[in-house]
């Protein structure tokens, strides 16, 4: 088993890339040196929105069953794309992407609460909607100047991507928890021999 489900046996999607767009990514992971892709229908995509904190929890889908995981799992290949662009130093290749944000309608409206606030209203109801604010996000994340920040664990068996927050810059493991603790045994057993 990778050290990505090693202390993860739950098939649960890991949220430590410190950037939802990444995490999306994430919902493919290593296991036993394959990928394995974490969404294996509507409600598992619908359950990583929620946990994303970018839908409701038990939100109820009015499009056929299998379209929303297609489309979550199509974007995430367009996002995967640009994001490898990126960190190659290569032309980015946006048409994809900005297809897929063109299929989002959305406008903002003024909402009156405890406080007076603009929230955007997507108004579409397809599974672009649900997904909107991942492509959104994916979007800012390209267009970041500091994309010697998007990086990979380091660990060999590892494929999970993080935004590297730290003060210092020099993360390198996708969880120490993880594939740093992996790394900090297998160092300590090398000095042993």
């Amino acid at each position: 088993m990778s050290s990505e489900m090693a202390a993860h046996s739950d098939n649960a999607p890991l949220f430590l890339a410190d950037h939802v767009a990444l995490d999306f990514l994430n919902t493919v992971m290593q296991v036993n040196g394959q990928p394995q892709d974490l969404w294996q229908s509507d409600d598992d995509v619908l359950a990583w929105l929620a946990r994303a904190e970018l839908a409701t929890p038990g939100e109820t889908v009015s499009w056929p069953a299998g379209t929303l995981l297609h489309e979550a799992r199509r974007l995430r290949e367009i996002i995967r794309t640009l994001v490898a662009q990126k960190k190659a130093g290569e032309k980015l290749q946006p048409e994809a992407l900005n297809a897929f944000l063109a299929t989002i309608p959305a406008c903002k409206q003024l909402h009156a609460g405890e406080t007076l606030h603009i929230v955007k209203v997507y108004v579409s109801n397809n599974p672009a909607r649900l997904l909107a604010p991942v492509a959104e996000l994916a979007a800012s994340l390209l267009v970041d100047p500091h994309g010697e920040l998007i990086r990979t664990c380091e660990h060999p068996d590892c494929t999970l991507w993080f935004y590297d927050r730290t003060k210092s810059h020099r993360r390198r493991w996708c969880s120490m928890a993880l594939c740093g603790n992996r790394a900090k045994v297998a160092r300590f057993r090398q000095q042993q021999k």
